[in-house]
């Protein structure tokens, strides 16, 4: 604590000690108040403006330092002053104490609150951004509320001092005029309970209540706006229409039709979206193709000779499409239709919020949720148009073997296809604008990953900026720019794989006037709904992840909401969240890692253990990696957790449903683990966070009492 805060701490204590041990209290009773009413009022009748100056200051002091006898200062001011005046005093002078209170408490706590308790005030700091101006008044307008306890309690929030003051002083004044009142009529007061009447309390709770229902009648009304002008069907085709079958739009599609309710999914391509057809089902099988040639090998660490493989990239790509095969059932139309979902093939267009045009049908529906899901992002890079590149899209076309390729994009889609490609033998060189590979990752994590990729053959240009193509058939190149100079690289394939951008066009958003976030993404409340009150989006297009399994924990929010919505809405949680990256080690993160808590100023402790101590990972020759886990400074709170390992997207779910259900390491400490297996890792870091909390004096003491019993 600097000096300007031990002062103000000091002399706050120094008044609070004295107005104890001088008994001030007694002169702040109703007792004291009606025996010496009549020799105020004869000395404010003398002397007006000293009273009401002296009255002023005792007044904005005891809200000022949250003293009791509020109440009886106020029935003062309405006593000596009279209504008009004394409301007029009592307001401002409650009002200005209250904000002085106010900055006090920001002073003295605000920082150490929101360093502290940064994440689980995330939540709280949004809404005061949002809505504190009515929660605050509300809580003003409501006397059974301590104030001096809301002054203390906002001054640890976000909230601009402009608006607490202004709020306070419109908030307290119904209040006031009452209290004033009462004390203008003192002589018939014997206690509190003769001033605020139950009655009295319901009629200012419901005032309090009030802002919150102009909230929801403005939001009522800005839905209407927005729907004016649009006829609203007598009847209606479809509780929900679904824009998009991939793994949002199927969850969606699954929910609505489980609650028996009627819905259409519409697609224009392949059931399954991106996820089934191009994203993650081919891509781990590949990953797995490749993986098994890695173990092959090395097979000398495995106690073989050797192990000779002879393979053909196109009956490699021929099992990814098998798979495909394999598991297209399960986002088939023909089970979707056997659940009660309406399956409609062809390209969606909204036409109202009411109406979906697909193909030459109109579907009239109460509620639509777009879950058209992303394409590869490709940059506006002088003559890439001219390259016949690939993306994670057409990836899967190719039955050639590039033998060299360029994989733009140090991601984890360019990671995972660059080892892929490494050890189906091509020569692969990776490029990267940023200093290291995986950059949303820790520095560790990413030094890691790229030891193991280079260990692979993969050339990785860090820091390199691409600025253009050249050439076509068998002679093509591209320069980059790194540091001051111009690299020349030459390549026979290209894969583009820098991330992917919404699918937000040729749908009818913009005829809507359904906007677009910074990101691309379309724009949605905390409950996925557009500015169109009938139209939710969720998954890709939505952001703000794209994984698989967020666009699945969306989809439930946005068919609950938009068929429930006028009932009871739902905001969506994002709070765990994990992901995985599947290079080999496999890199799976919940929560904050070091680069995002440092980001965040979040105070935190790491704790890690190297998966090179574990019996199971020796006996897999799999010892590269760790779990690494933060937690809140003394305490046993995770705050996130990173792995680096095999099977790392399996471990990590350990984490995800501790953190989910506020659970500590301790707990997992606890908790009975099969040895032996790779999950145990988790375990150690637990029992290396307990031994780095281990209570010292309490040891020391039963080391002595140990010594003791022996004699």
């Amino acid at each position: 604590m600097n000096k300007s805060r031990s002062l103000l701490v000091g002399v706050i204590g120094a008044l609070v000690i004295a107005f104890f041990a001088l008994d001030l209290s007694d002169y702040l009773s109703l007792e004291f108040l009606k025996e010496q009413q009549e020799s105020i009022e004869r000395y404010y009748r003398e002397y007006p403006l000293r009273t009401i100056l002296v009255y002023f200051a005792i007044y904005l002091l005891a809200a000022a330092l949250s003293m009791p006898g509020a109440v009886w200062i106020t029935l003062a001011g309405g006593a000596i002053f009279g209504v008009v005046t004394g409301t007029v005093i009592v307001s401002f002078a409650s009002s200005i104490g209250a904000t002085i209170a106010f900055l006090v408490s920001r002073f003295l706590l605000h920082d150490w609150v929101q360093n502290r308790f940064r994440r689980n005030l995330r939540a709280v700091n949004a809404g005061i951004e949002k809505d504190g101006p009515l929660y605050l008044f509300t809580l003003r307008v409501v006397p059974v509320f301590p104030f001096w306890i809301i002054n203390l309690v906002m001054g640890l929030t976000t909230m601009r001092t402009g608006a607490f003051y202004l709020v306070s002083q419109i908030g307290m004044l119904p209040a006031t005029i009452v209290y004033v009142n009462a004390g203008s009529q003192l002589a018939q007061i014997e206690s509190a309970s003769d001033i605020v009447s139950p009655d009295l309390l319901l009629a200012l709770a419901l005032l309090g209540l009030f802002p919150l229902a102009a909230q929801r009648l403005v939001t009522w009304v800005k839905a209407r706006r927005a729907l004016k002008g649009y006829v609203k069907p007598a009847h209606y085709d479809y509780n929900v229409v679904v824009i998009g079958a991939g793994s949002a739009g199927l969850v969606t599609a699954y929910i609505t039709a489980a609650v028996k309710a009627r819905v259409a999914l519409v697609e224009k391509s392949r059931m399954g979206g991106d996820c089934l057809n191009t994203g993650c089902v081919p891509s781990k099988a590949l990953i797995r193709s490749a993986r098994f040639l890695s173990h092959c090998r090395r097979a000398n660490e495995f106690g073989m000779k050797s192990a000779l493989v002879d393979f053909d990239f196109a009956e490699v790509m021929e099992r990814v499409h098998r798979v495909i095969r394999e598991i297209e059932p399960h986002d088939s139309v023909e089970r979707y239709t056997g659940l009660g979902v309406d399956c409609v093939s062809g390209e969606a267009r909204i036409k109202s919020p009411y109406e979906v045009q697909v193909n030459d049908r109109t579907l009239t529906t109460r509620g639509i949720v777009v879950a058209a899901g992303a394409e590869p992002l490709v940059p506006p890079i002088p003559g890439l148009e001219n390259i016949a590149y690939l993306t994670s899209d057409t990836l899967w076309d190719i039955r050639h073997l590039p033998k060299r390729l360029v994989v733009l994009g140090g991601g984890p889609i360019g990671c995972e296809l660059s080892q892929c490609f490494a050890r189906f033998g091509s020569e692969v060189t990776q490029i990267e604008m940023l200093p290291r590979l995986l950059g949303r990752e820790d520095p560790d994590v990413s030094r890691l990953v790229e030891a193991r990729l280079a260990a692979e053959g993969v050339d990785i240009r860090t820091g390199h900026v691409a600025t253009g193509f050249d050439g076509g058939g068998d002679s093509k190149r591209m320069t980059c720019r790194y540091q001051e100079e111009e690299v020349t690289i030459e390549f026979d394939d290209l894969l583009v794989a820098l991330g992917r951008r919404a699918n937000t066009d040729d749908y009818g958003l913009k005829e809507l006037g359904i906007g677009t976030t910074a990101t691309g993404t379309i724009e949605v409340n905390e409950y996925l709904q557009t500015c169109i009150p009938t139209i939710y989006a969720c998954g890709d297009v939505a952001g703000p992840y794209q994984f698989t399994h967020t666009a699945s924990h969306q989809a439930w929010y946005a068919a609950v909401n938009a068929l429930f919505g006028g009932i009871r809405r739902f905001r969506v949680d994002y709070s765990v969240i994990p992901w995985t990256t599947f290079t080999d080690p496999e890199v799976a993160r919940v929560g904050l890692n070091e680069t995002d808590a440092r980001a965040q100023e979040i105070d935190y402790e790491v704790t890690s253990f190297d998966l090179g101590e574990l019996d199971r990972s020796i006996a897999d020759e799999a010892t590269e990696g760790f779990v690494k886990v933060l937690t809140a400074p003394g305490k046993d709170r995770i705050l996130g957790a990173t792995i680096v390992g095999e099977h790392a997207g399996e471990m990590i779910s350990e984490f995800v449903f501790a953190m989910r259900h506020n659970k500590g390491l301790n707990k997992i400490l606890g908790t009975i683990h099969s040895y032996p297996t790779l999950v145990e890792a988790n375990k150690y870091a637990a029992g290396a966070w307990k031994r780095a909390h281990a209570p010292q004096n309490l040891l020391r003491w039963l080391q002595r009492f140990h010594t003791w019993r022996r004699g």
